[in-house]
């Protein structure tokens, strides 16, 4: 090994800053999904002790996320473990929605638990609905490891900062990329391949709404690409597959193949 190259990494290596675990952020979302709904738990809890010391063991994983990014945070590592904690019955509710809406829309779905336990779509979402939570707190970088996580285990791409609304269902899913400043109203549906992207990707535009909005009741078939931060589906809206879309469509619309 080249000793100038050797050196170059290993100096590198000391002025990066300490980055959280992404081992111990895998780890703390696979405990707090096994807690919000057992179909992810490996073991049945026979007491409520047992079940109360597997949330405080995960707790701690938060904490200790947390205050290793103590310098970061706008608020004190216990204020925001305490937020979270407060918004976790929302997040749960939200997701028990999520997972009604898919077992009601899709005639292969037999159980709410078969949706739970390997609909990615639902696994996908569950991930975000955490991740976007904490985004709103301002935890920097956990987020993004989140959604990575689910990323590459669906095939899903949903950044934390797009807002989602209630009942939401990705169906099959494979290549759906919703991207950071989407709106998504309520009971909206989506198939695989779906991209909700930026007409532009210039760095100056980073702080701009750069994804589309998305009303409420809309359904979006395979292969779809609405692009633009000032495209507004409205409500009601039927996109077909394989469409392009770079411009608003007003409520009720029928677009198929790029035309109405």
């Amino acid at each position: 090994m080249d000793e100038e190259f050797l050196q170059q990494r290993f100096k590198d290596h000391l002025r990066t800053e300490k980055l959280p675990s992404s081992l111990l952020a895998q780890e703390w979302l696979e405990g707090l999904l096994q807690f919000l709904f057992p179909e992810y738990s490996p073991v049945k809890f026979a007491t409520d002790r047992g079940f109360r010391l597997h949330y405080q063991t995960n707790d701690l994983r938060l904490f200790t996320i947390l205050d290793g990014l103590a310098d970061e945070l706008r608020d004190p590592p216990v204020v925001i473990r305490d937020a979270f904690e407060a918004a976790l019955p929302t997040i749960y509710q939200s997701l028990s929605e999520d997972a009604d809406a898919i077992l009601a829309g899709d005639p292969a779905a037999r159980s709410r638990t078969e949706v739970i336990s390997t609909y990615p779509g639902f696994y996908a979402l569950a991930v975000h609905r955490v991740a976007h939570r904490l985004c709103r707190l301002g935890v920097p970088l956990i987020p993004r490891i989140l959604s990575e996580i689910a990323h590459r285990e669906t095939g899903i791409e949903i950044h934390p900062g797009a807002s989602i609304g209630r009942r939401f269902c990705i169906d099959h899913g494979t290549g759906v990329v919703i991207g950071e400043t989407v709106e998504i109203g309520d009971d909206v549906k989506m198939y695989q391949g779906v991209t909700l992207g930026a007409l532009s990707v210039r760095k100056d535009m980073a702080r701009t709404k750069r994804h589309p909005t998305i009303k409420d009741r809309v359904v979006i078939y395979a292969g779809a690409t609405i692009l633009g931060g000032d495209t507004v589906i409205g409500e009601d809206s039927i996109i077909g597959g394989n469409t392009w879309i770079v411009k608003s469509v007003p409520e009720k619309s029928r677009i198929y193949y790029g035309k109405e």
